[in-house]
């Protein structure tokens, strides 16, 4: 997948991902200013999620507070 300026996206993944490629990737678009999600097992041929910057800030901001913990 390229970018509208027909640049390569740079997909990054956590260290902590899973040897078994079971994790997301996850990619900043500068020309859209939003934050682009993906299958990382699936790679090129994973659909992409995008949210817009405070969507993802809200994501993350509730992944620290542990509100989507499913473990509790």
């Amino acid at each position: 997948m390229a970018s509208a300026e027909n640049r390569p996206i740079s997909w990054r993944k956590s260290s902590r991902c899973a040897a078994n490629g079971t994790c997301v990737e996850i990619a900043a678009m500068a020309s859209a200013r939003a934050i682009a999600a993906r299958d990382a097992k699936h790679g090129d041929a994973s659909p992409v999620l995008l949210f817009s910057s405070r969507e993802w800030r809200a994501f993350t901001d509730r992944i620290k507070l542990g509100d989507l913990d499913l473990s509790l």
